[in-house]
């Protein structure tokens, strides 16, 4: 197929090009390099499958005819979307709309990238696709969480009233090389700190959790979605839960690190518990993840130690 994928140049944007090239598609990759970094995909420069096209999608383009569309553009980490709250909230209303667009002209499939972040500081636990949510809509993160849930709105909109053939993905927590070091996510900001011994940061007491999913197994998660007649949302992530304060420690484990443990107040509206129930991308997709945390870390160690010698940005 010739597929448009929207924020190609970002974290899960590349690793997911790379996957569609090895399944012998043609991949444009659309990016407007806000939070992309077009090192992500230097590796590509001379594939002749592949073809970037920096553009914002929340001004019109169609560059042709395409058979699937991922949209997977937006900030996607804290520090980004606090300093880019508004990009946030347009890319998710005007450029998910642009993209639904150029899918219904081309009558494409369309895959829509949202969030566990849909769920907001869930009162449900383990969380499944029948869970409405308990998000703030005017705390710090609603640009990020209510541009989300805007767009599985317009996405579903798409499909009911003009048919068009989607798809909703919601994505937990991700982790790998090409993930941002300064983006103020829990593994980068761990992983760097325990390997430049510095004193790795813990917000509250640790005890919140998280579930951690390798970006390897996302993306395939992603993909057979992609490939199924399911138009709801379905749970992308790995279920096995951690605390935060247990992942520091598996870090600076795995590291080798000395760093001590350095703990801040919990940022406002940070969710307490996060785990996604996979019934339904077990019984739909056959998924399910197979890389560890412990493994997905060292699989990580590499990429992050070459970004060492970078500047830190403070969150």
């Amino acid at each position: 197929m010739h597929i448009l994928l929207t924020g190609a140049a970002g974290f899960l944007g590349s690793h997911l090009a790379d996957r569609l090239l090895a399944d012998g598609h043609s991949v444009l990759g659309v990016d407007n390099l806000s939070t992309g970094s077009l090192r992500n995909l230097e590796h590509l420069r001379n594939e002749a499958r592949f073809r970037l096209e920096e553009h914002d999608i929340c001004k019109p383009f169609d560059y042709g005819p395409v058979d699937f569309v991922y949209n997977f553009a937006s900030p996607a980490s804290p520090v980004n979307y606090h300093q880019l709250g508004l990009e946030t909230l347009e890319v998710g209303s005007s450029g998910t709309r642009n993209a639904l667009e150029l899918a219904r002209r081309y009558g494409a499939g369309f895959l829509h990238a949202s969030t566990s972040e849909c769920y907001g500081d869930p009162q449900v636990h383990p969380q499944d696709e029948g869970y409405w949510g308990n998000v703030n809509p005017v705390g710090p993160r609603s640009v990020y969480d209510e541009a989300k849930r805007f767009s599985e709105a317009l996405v579903t909109a798409y499909h009911r009233y003009h048919r068009l053939d989607t798809r909703l993905v919601r994505i937990f927590n991700t982790y790998g090389p090409r993930l941002g070091r300064k983006d103020g996510r829990v593994i980068s900001n761990l992983l760097t700190q325990a390997l430049r011994g510095e004193p790795m940061t813990v917000y509250g007491d640790g005890s919140q959790t998280r579930s951690f999913c390798y970006v390897s197994d996302e993306i395939d998660g992603i993909v057979r979605l992609a490939g199924s007649c399911e138009h709801t949302p379905v749970n992308i992530g790995n279920p096995t839960e951690w605390t935060i304060l247990d992942c520091a420690e598996t870090i600076r484990r795995v590291t080798g690190s000395r760093s001590l443990i350095l703990f801040k107040p919990l940022p406002e509206d940070d969710p307490l518990q996060r785990k996604p129930d996979i019934a339904k991308a077990r019984r739909l997709l056959g998924w399910e993840p197979r890389i560890t945390l412990e493994e997905g870390l060292r699989l990580s160690l590499d990429y992050f130690r070459s970004l060492l010698d970078e500047p830190v940005a403070s969150r």
